[in-house]
């Protein structure tokens, strides 16, 4: 099992892709650190991915938009399992409507979620991970093309990626890989409570929505030896989506 004796922190674990990244975790062998904004939804989620097959699991009531409980989690993780070897920067906050009607603080706030987090725990795991390790960027095809009344999630994933390049140079010499997958659709509550997805605006052919475990699959390749040589990629994973015209 590829991840054996790994301990993987996945956030915005509760639900989701986050969830179904756990739990793959789980199943080849992975000790797995479940860092949620609810607490409670974390507590069943973690029992959810040690039924899946994870030797040992760990919840943590983490908002990763505050760089305290970030540290405090790290911190968690290597009391209980002496070490850190995989981060995937999962959790995300998408809000809607025009430029013209954002608020400062609506702007900041998903930055502060979808972007400052996921500084937050590269900077731990740069600090932390001993032996090297591997950080997985969840970003979305909304950093390369995306829709109207969308504009603070998009800038976000954009500068996200951005953060994923900067962070495979430096981690290169740590011996830790960063790398981004770019989700498409993806059968989860955010995409069905797109109001732009509602109101049709964006188009969603059934044909082209995966499952959280099809996204899962694609992140635990890239946190896994298999992609060793995988440095600074931003993989779609869309299921064809934007080949289109």
């Amino acid at each position: 099992m590829r991840f054996s004796d790994k301990v993987v922190i996945v956030t915005g674990a509760a639900g989701g892709i986050g969830l179904a990244s756990a739990k793959r975790f789980g199943l080849e062998g992975g000790r797995v650190v479940l860092a949620d904004l609810h607490p409670d939804k974390g507590q069943s989620a973690a029992l959810e991915v040690k039924k899946a097959g994870a030797p040992d699991t760990l919840s943590v009531a983490c908002d990763v938009s505050k760089e305290a409980d970030v540290q405090r989690c790290v911190e968690e993780t290597i009391s209980k399992f002496g070490r850190l070897d995989v981060v995937v920067n999962n959790a995300g906050l998408m809000i809607f409507g025009p430029i013209e009607e954002l608020t400062t603080a609506q702007w900041l706030r998903v930055f502060s979620v979808d972007l400052m987090g996921a500084f937050y725990f590269t900077r731990e795991a740069f600090r932390r991970m001993k032996n090297g390790g591997a950080i997985v960027n969840v970003s979305s095809i909304h950093a390369v093309e995306t829709s109207p009344s969308v504009a603070a999630y998009a800038a976000a994933k954009a500068a996200l990626l951005s953060l994923t390049r900067s962070s495979a140079l430096e981690g290169k010499p740590k011996n830790i890989r960063v790398n981004a997958i770019l989700p498409g659709a993806v059968d989860t509550p955010m995409l069905w409570n797109n109001p732009n997805v509602k109101s049709g605006l964006e188009q969603i052919q059934r044909t082209d929505v995966g499952k959280p475990e099809d996204i899962a699959a694609a992140i635990a390749f890239l946190a896994s030896d298999d992609a060793k040589f995988v440095e600074g990629a931003s993989l779609r994973v869309d299921g064809g989506r934007l080949a289109q015209l």
